[in-house]
């Protein structure tokens, strides 16, 4: 049976992921309904992707009998309304990452989601790939020995994005970039909350962050360190390092090869459809095939990426943008 998807927003990222859902078996995924709020824009991407309905609001894909789960790929602050409104409405959800501006949104549809019995899964893709799964499996090993530190960068210069500095839209690093390295340090450390949290940031003069450093204290006296930044490309490496060596992921938020004490192993995109907006965007497939083995499970949410992870991340971002003043319109 094929799962019955409803796109939300008509923007970058929902086509990347509608380009990767046309490429896969239709006995297995179908796009059956676009939603943005001009509904000349849905149209238009209807018709390029040949996909039955185009609305011009969100309410009415929600409303929509034939969608089985919606992907909110909205900008940030849109997240919240997009999700609770197909919830509502009975749909399964996968929400584009950051899940919400700060913790209490993300509370929000996490504690919808559960009274209404229905799945809603954060949509970290960079969980989901073969790297990053045999990184797990390194973890689980004990290949690299006790654990002592794990760090995490991802820079890029966004000066082509204005909505990466927009502050009306939560732009800056953490929320765009620094949640990818947040997710890294809470995989490796499996999911434990840090006992203390220290950061440092440049603010952009729009309000929002720029760069910013972070250093996370965990149990045990272990601890993991980030950098992120909209202003200027780092290496966008991301490490973990034990008592008997190194495991190493490149490209963050896409990795494609993973060194363990010097071996490297690499694990090629699948190709799928072409003309992505975004880098490796065919490994969205991996994403979209968890969602589909999950609700064909019966599950209510994803035991790679459950929902209290999801809380326990925004937690920890918004006590970074505390901790350096960012605040945003929706903490008010």
């Amino acid at each position: 049976m094929a799962l019955r998807w409803g796109i939300v927003s008509a923007g970058l990222i929902a086509s990347d992921f509608t380009t990767m859902l046309s490429s896969l078996p239709p006995s297995e995924h179908q796009v059956v309904a676009v939603a943005a709020r001009d509904l000349n824009r849905a149209k238009v991407f209807a018709q390029k992707y040949n996909i039955p309905k185009a609305y011009g609001s969100y309410e009415e894909l929600a409303k929509d009998p034939d969608v089985e789960v919606a992907y909110v790929a909205t900008q940030h602050p849109q997240h919240k309304s997009a999700v609770i409104l197909c919830l509502a409405a009975g749909k399964a959800v996968l929400c584009e990452k950051p899940m919400g501006v700060n913790a209490a949104e993300v509370q929000e549809m996490a504690a919808e989601a559960r009274s209404r019995g229905l799945f809603l899964m954060e949509a970290l893709w960079s969980r989901f790939f073969p790297a990053m799964e045999a990184l797990r499996e390194v973890l689980v090993q004990g290949t690299v020995g006790d654990l002592r530190v794990a760090r995490a960068e991802m820079g890029l210069d966004l000066s082509h994005f204005p909505r990466s500095r927009d502050w009306s839209q939560a732009g800056g690093g953490l929320l765009d970039l620094g949640v990818y390295c947040v997710q890294f340090l809470s995989m490796v450390f499996g999911a434990q909350k840090p006992e203390k949290i220290s950061a440092v940031g440049r603010i952009h003069e729009t309000g929002v962050d720029d760069t910013v450093s972070v250093l996370l204290q965990y149990p045990g006296g272990v601890h993991g360190s980030l950098t992120c930044s909209i202003s200027s490309n780092l290496t966008n490496i991301a490490y973990v390092a034990g008592t008997k060596g190194k495991a190493q992921i490149g490209k963050i938020w896409c990795p494609t090869e993973l060194v363990v004490n010097d071996q490297h192993k690499e694990f090629p995109p699948p190709v799928l459809g072409k003309g992505y907006n975004f880098l490796n965007g065919s490994c969205m497939s991996y994403e979209a095939n968890h969602v589909r083995e999950c609700l064909r499970k019966g599950l209510k949410e994803s035991p790679v990426i459950p929902l209290a992870e999801s809380e326990l991340l925004a937690e920890i971002l918004e006590e970074v943008r505390k901790a350096i003043g960012v605040v945003f319109p929706q903490d008010k």
